[in-house]
């Protein structure tokens, strides 16, 4: 094993194994630490449920996951955190990056959520979602973890005791000897991470490089672009191979991000036959599992079917306020995962979830231990297959207007 990768939700780590499997590693993902080894990969990703789990929780399984990587060869520890930074000033991206700091033995290492094929990039340590900057976009309105600051050197010191610093973009014009020697300048000022710049792909393969020897970085899944090809690996077709798909088609959706919802609205809008999951009347006690399992069953055939809880952002207020953010989250996860567990039960075999808390809830439900990678569907976003089951794990923030008939279509 050459990487190591923990990610903090599913739809990171599957978003993350994309990538590599894109520049050419042979990689597998795993759903939390595995009980065994793992051969002939080059990467393993680690997904946990860790990114809005208890401070403790998230660095316990953490911690966790990065000594069985390491004890299976693993030469860098790769932390895959949101390329939107998802966080609270409790933590976990701060937290979790400080004890895998202490546990490879480092004193520094860099931090940058950049992904520009999907619109993410960093500036003077301000994270643009596209033109906008994180603070001013949708994602000031996330449930969980609303981000209202889009400067990440203060969103990353109020998370660690550690020092935070940055390595601009004139660092990376000097190139790469320039870059190492910000980054030697800053470990010996007692800098212990830095938030890096990056606007485009060469960006992120010049900090990859600088990067190499650095026992662990911190990144959205962009970075991973540059790092196959520094041992020696190249794109392969192969790589992504599936086997044929079979089944009925579904989707399960649980985002209430803006780009979710657009497509929520787009496949309603071609026709698409859809269900949808009430929060308060789950905590009423209504049996919407059934309902919807009852509803989808005489349904589900080539064309999918949707059953979501997907919804504005004024409604996902209404619904916190009467019920608490994490309550309300809990009995929606539940719920969908119970709906997915049904669904593969009546025959499908071609499953797309949407949200990387939906995507964890669903892969734990149904028993999933990993996923091999295949063909990205839109970035950030590739089908995976796991026993006969074709699974696709959409971040909610991913993914153009369509991509809930796409994706099949991809297929």
């Amino acid at each position: 094993m050459i990487l190591g990768c923990i990610a903090d939700d599913f739809t990171g780590a599957t978003d993350l194994a994309n990538n590599l499997v894109r520049a050419g590693m042979r990689c597998v993902q795993t759903i939390g630490v595995p009980a065994g080894s793992v051969d002939g990969v080059d990467a393993v990703v680690v997904a946990l449920k860790s990114r809005t789990a208890p401070v403790d929780e998230a660095v316990r399984d953490s911690l966790a996951a990065a000594r069985w990587l390491r004890s299976h060869g693993a030469r860098q520890l790769y932390f895959k955190v949101c390329s939107t930074f998802d966080s609270t000033p409790a933590g976990n991206i701060g937290p979790v990056a400080e004890a895998l700091l202490a546990e490879t033995g480092g004193r520094f290492a860099i931090v940058t959520p950049a992904f520009p094929e999907n619109g993410r990039t960093v500036f003077k340590g301000h994270l643009f979602v596209g033109d906008a900057l994180l603070s001013d976009s949708p994602m000031r309105h996330h449930p969980l973890t609303p981000m209202t600051d889009a400067n990440l050197v203060r969103v990353m010191q109020a998370q660690t005791k550690a020092s935070v610093g940055l390595v601009d973009h004139r660092s990376l014009a000097r190139g790469e000897a320039a870059l190492r020697a910000r980054f030697a300048a800053l470990e010996a000022e007692g800098v212990a991470f830095a938030i890096a710049d990056a606007l485009n792909d060469d960006d992120l393969r010049l900090l990859a490089r600088a990067a190499k020897e650095l026992p662990l970085v911190v990144a959205g899944s962009g970075l991973a672009i540059g790092i196959p090809a520094l041992h020696g690996l190249a794109p392969n077709a192969q790589a992504a191979a599936l086997p044929p798909p079979r089944g009925t088609r579904a989707v399960v959706s649980g985002s209430c991000s803006a780009a979710t919802n657009a497509q929520v609205a787009a496949f309603r809008a071609a026709g698409g036959a859809s269900f949808s999951i009430d929060p308060l009347a789950l905590a009423a006690g209504r049996d919407l599992v059934g309902e919807a399992l009852a509803w989808a069953r005489p349904r589900l055939g080539n064309a999918p079917v949707l059953v979501g809880a997907t919804a504005q952002p004024d409604a996902v207020k209404a619904v916190q306020q009467q019920l608490g953010a994490a309550r309300a989250g809990a009995l929606v996860e539940e719920a969908l995962a119970a709906v997915a567990q049904g669904l593969v039960d009546a025959g499908v075999g071609q499953l797309v979830v949407a949200g990387g808390e939906t995507s964890g809830a669903v892969v734990q439900r149904l028993g999933v231990t990993q996923l091999r990678i295949g063909a990205q569907i839109d970035p950030g976003v590739p089908w995976t297959h796991t026993g006969a089951l074709h699974l696709a794990l959409k971040s909610g923030n991913f993914g153009g207007p369509d991509f809930f008939t796409r994706a099949f279509d991809s297929l």
